[in-house]
């Protein structure tokens, strides 16, 4: 079969907290595929069985959405997909990069872009992935997790003011897009960060601050695209500065010296297989004065909106966007 025969639908939008963003992506993916010449169907798993019947719907700003996860299940398990032979994910955070949408294809029998159902769901349970991590010799920054609300602050403070101080992070152990992510320069601002996170997660990570650069690797396969140190305009690069435009600057290939930019790759790669990640992926860092860097996360599911990382590193080793979508396919396949 020649590969522009086959049938693939791209996944948008979903139940969780990113799914404007999981439109923008999904939606460059779609005119991506059209201009390369694919057949190509378009599916929100938060409608179930009644998808829209015009495309310009798929992409309009709604609020849809009360998080109805049997959606999701109706959706996948609905003749939606008899004839599809590829899914391009394109949803985010829960019921997207957490491996239950993939489990669902792979009962089906249907491929589909990113990791697998496993890796999907380590990445999102970000204290598991940082356990996988330190066993693989990645650095990641100190942590330990809040496992219910009813936990006491003051034990919380404590432990933080034991294993790494304030400033710290608070944030959802399974969410992206900084959703739910707090700074707390003391004490007095644990107890609102906790109930923020609490959220969106039924367990919260409490992280030591890591102050310096923002850096991103990209992988497709198993080779790292041009490194990409990111400058926000806020301390952190959080939910406002990754979607608006002018709030962050983008370099890359980051300034960093030759050894520098090697220890990075190899981390990402390192981190990228400690999770069982295949296909293409993000690996995110905080790399200090002295350059010493600190995995946060892998993100198997990278966003393809026009302030996507990804799209940028490709673009700088000279890979358009069209030609990237087309590389993430035939490695799915």
């Amino acid at each position: 079969m020649n590969i522009k025969d086959i049938k693939i639908a791209v996944l948008l939008g979903g139940t969780s907290a990113e799914r404007e963003v999981s439109k923008e992506s999904g939606k460059a993916i779609y005119d991506a595929l059209n201009n390369l010449q694919y057949e190509v169907k378009l599916i929100d798993p938060a409608y179930g069985i009644n998808q829209p019947t015009e495309i310009e719907e798929y992409f309009k700003k709604d609020n849809l959405i009360t998080p109805d996860n049997k959606k999701v299940i109706e959706t996948i398990n609905s003749n939606l997909l008899d004839d599809v032979n590829l899914a391009v994910i394109a949803l985010h955070g829960q019921w997207g990069e957490d491996g239950s949408v993939q489990s669902l294809l792979d009962l089906r029998g249907i491929k589909y872009t990113g990791s697998g159902m496993l890796p999907s769901a380590l990445s999102m349970d970000k204290s598991t992935s940082k356990i996988l991590f330190q066993h693989f010799d990645v650095k990641t920054p100190q942590w330990f997790v809040v496992n219910s609300r009813n936990e006491d602050t003051e034990l919380i403070i404590k432990k933080i003011e034991k294993f790494f101080g304030f400033p710290c992070i608070v944030k959802p152990n399974d969410q992206g897009s900084t959703i739910g992510l707090s700074i707390c320069r003391g004490p007095s601002e644990i107890g609102d960060a906790l109930e923020l996170a609490f959220k969106y997660s039924k367990r919260v990570l409490v992280e030591e601050f890591i102050p310096g650069r923002e850096i991103a690797v990209g992988i497709i396969d198993s080779h790292t695209l041009p490194i990409l140190e990111i400058i926000p305009k806020h301390e952190l690069y959080d939910y406002e500065c990754k979607y608006t435009d002018g709030m962050s600057e983008y370099i890359v290939p980051a300034e960093l010296p030759d050894e520098v930019q090697t220890h990075l790759k190899q981390q990402a790669l390192l981190a990228f297989s400690a999770l069982g990640c295949t296909n293409y992926g993000r690996v995110d860092f905080r790399l200090d004065e002295n350059f010493y860097s600190y995995c946060l996360e892998v993100n198997t599911l990278p966003g393809m909106t026009s302030h996507s990382l990804v799209p940028k590193m490709a673009k700088a080793e000279g890979i358009e966007f069209e030609e990237l979508i087309e590389k993430i396919i035939k490695s799915a396949l």
